[in-house]
């Protein structure tokens, strides 16, 4: 396994007595050249994940491994050049990760480069070959990220993560913003890195149809804990856990004339908060099968099909 990540937890203390629990207890594993679909409600903590794999933040408790070696509780100058040749992550906002001061050829250039990679006289090809890649000029060599639209801030945002080959990278929303022909393009250039590279992805999104489509597995977040695990057609089409079930029914069918005919399921309630978390399921209070037990005691983790995991007081 290229990652394992164990009882991982992430909290954010917000005031006195108040603690966010964006991540509460994760238990995953990882394979090499291995694309893992990580989908959820907004809020459940799936970019936080993210962010925590990559060391922006510092865990609470749990373990992180990566290609055999433990990763360090808060990562240090030195870690972050270390780990940065490996794994990289492709932000969900690309306006917000990209120096405004900086051209796109030196947003593009400056991991390469600082890990000597490339020399100076390979910057300007190097870096036209990535724009390329990506459905962008080389052309826009000397340009700066306000000159470009969303989309196209995005997909520079996949070039200069991608510049460095990593072995493993966190891919947060990274084609949420780009148009579906595009979003084609940069899905069939992930798939062709992973071949090429090796590469392992962690493939955070909405859309659970692309999901499907592009990942080996697919993981489901609910508040910060994970409740179903399994092969991406098989959790896609055999959905066990109810909010798998009713999230995967919320997804538009392609056809309008089928989806005017598809049953639709309300989801009901409001997301609870994720503040002190009470004990139970957290899914409890807004689930149409609950039981008496769901409100009081946590479901364990259990493998209900060959390699697909669960965590239901219903299994």
């Amino acid at each position: 396994m290229i990652l394992q990540i164990k009882a991982l937890k992430k909290y954010f203390h917000v005031s006195k007595g108040k603690t966010v629990h964006a991540v509460d207890g994760i238990e995953l594993s990882m394979a090499q050249n291995e694309i893992l679909g990580l989908v959820g409600e907004s809020g459940c903590g799936k970019s936080t994940l993210g962010r925590t794999i990559v060391g922006l933040y510092e865990k609470t408790s749990g373990e992180i491994w990566f290609d055999g070696e433990k990763m360090p509780q808060r990562m240090g100058p030195e870690d972050f050049k270390k780990y940065s040749r490996k794994i990289q992550m492709i932000f969900q906002d690309p306006y917000s990760s990209l120096n405004p001061r900086m051209t796109v050829r030196d947003i593009i250039a400056e991991g390469p480069v600082l890990h000597g990679l490339w020399k100076n006289h390979q910057i300007d090809q190097n870096v036209g070959d990535w724009l390329e890649r990506v459905g962008l000029s080389r052309d826009h060599l000397s340009r700066y990220p306000h000159e470009f639209s969303g989309g196209q801030r995005q997909r520079i945002g996949i070039a200069r993560a991608l510049a460095l080959e990593p072995k493993f990278v966190v891919c947060d929303e990274p084609i949420s913003a780009l148009d579906v022909s595009v979003q084609a393009q940069v899905i069939n250039l992930l798939a062709e890195l992973k071949e090429k590279f090796g590469l392992t992805l962690l493939f955070i999104a909405h859309d659970l149809s692309m999901v499907r489509y592009v990942s080996d597995r697919m993981a489901v977040m609910y508040l910060g804990s994970m409740v179903e695990l399994g092969p991406a057609n098989e959790v896609y089409f055999r959905p066990m856990h109810p909010y798998t079930q009713l999230l995967i029914q919320s997804n538009p069918e392609a056809d309008p004339a089928l989806e005017r005919k598809r049953e639709h399921r309300e989801l009901k309630g409001e997301i609870p908060t994720p503040v002190n978390v009470a004990p139970g399921c957290r899914f409890a209070g807004r689930c149409p099968s609950a039981l008496p037990q769901c409100r009081s005691v946590n479901p364990s983790w259990k493998e209900h099909r060959p390699g697909h995991f669960v965590a239901c007081h219903l299994f």
